[in-house]
């Protein structure tokens, strides 16, 4: 695949959404559960949000300002594949992508098995791959949750992950909240070690995209796709891979403060839609520059990728 600088600059965000005309709805009511994922308490106070010197300025990053929140705890890394299987255990839980059949695949992981997929419009690197769950990360018989049970749940939407967050006690995370958790304690950084700027070469603080995207991915950093949840250094409050390996779902729905006409086109095209916070795997300087604290973007409850995931809060 060979996608030049021109068309990149014409390209949607890095997360494709579902046709919400076509959502399943199914209610399923989970019992309790009698463990949850380790969680670090977070100090209440006050939080930094958005940032003062935007870089997406459509995606609504701006203005910085600061809310007072209680303390929370929040879960030390994303939902890992062996927790989310205890959840389908116990409960018997039929995910979105499973109903559907099928969900987004990025175009460097579709088994070559598999033959010719359906692409994206706009963002051609994202194909359709049926039988692709949270199991079959990369499509039938991938098997990815067995082989990596301590790697994040991936192919989750937004109602997944409210569903096990019920089920934990808990509930995903607002946007503040996730942002006060990241920023540990540091005040206004960017993004959860500091300042300092990932690159290709040296510095490697979080699992994100090196080389040429979508063509060429040196992974420099150790990984192509998705690393354990519990990798890289945690930030001050202990917390892992708040932005890369795979984007966040939080509470709330996605909407910009922005009056350029940009913004408010892109909230038009996102009505309905949910905020995920962090960044993922396929994010890079060069293309999608959302692996920072004050990033944002969007999707329909109802969509499922390979790089989006979630954690879990719970009130003090």
């Amino acid at each position: 695949m060979t996608i030049s600088d021109a068309q990149k600059s014409k390209k949607g965000c890095c997360s494709p959404a579902r046709d919400a005309a076509q959502r399943v709805v199914t209610e399923q009511i989970a019992p309790a559960a009698t463990t949850r994922p380790n969680s670090i308490e977070i100090p209440g106070g006050r939080a930094h949000i958005g940032t003062a010197t935007p870089i997406l300025l459509p995606d609504g990053e701006g203005p910085l300002r600061t809310k007072r929140l209680s303390g929370f705890r929040i879960a030390e890394t994303a939902i890992t594949n062996a927790e989310f299987a205890e959840f389908i255990d116990q409960t018997g839980y039929v995910t979105e992508a499973e109903q559907f059949g099928w969900s987004f695949v990025f175009w460097a992981q579709v088994p070559d098995a598999l033959g010719p997929t359906q692409a994206v419009p706009d963002i051609e690197w994202w194909r359709r791959v049926d039988g692709a769950t949270w199991r079959d990360v990369h499509g039938p018989g991938s098997d990815i949750a067995t082989a990596l049970p301590d790697h994040p749940v991936v192919h989750v939407s937004w109602n997944d992950a409210k569903a096990y967050a019920d089920w934990v006690g808990g509930r995903l995370p607002t946007e503040a909240e996730w942002e006060h958790a990241a920023r540990g304690g540091q005040g206004d950084v960017r993004f959860p070690w500091g300042d300092e700027e990932p690159d290709d070469t040296g510095f490697f603080p979080c699992n994100i995209w090196q080389g040429d995207f979508p063509q060429n991915n040196t992974k420099a950093d150790g990984y192509e796709t998705t690393a354990p949840a519990k990798s890289f250094a945690p930030n001050p409050y202990g917390l892992y891979n708040l932005v890369g390996n795979v984007w966040e779902w939080t509470s709330e729905p996605f909407r910009t403060r922005s009056q350029r006409k940009d913004a408010k086109a892109l909230q038009v095209r996102s009505r309905g839609y949910k905020l995920m916070k962090g960044g993922s795997f396929l994010c890079h300087r060069s293309y999608c520059y959302r692996y920072r604290i004050a990033a944002r973007t969007g999707n329909s409850p109802d969509s499922t990728t390979t790089h989006t995931g979630f954690r879990v809060v719970w009130d003090a």
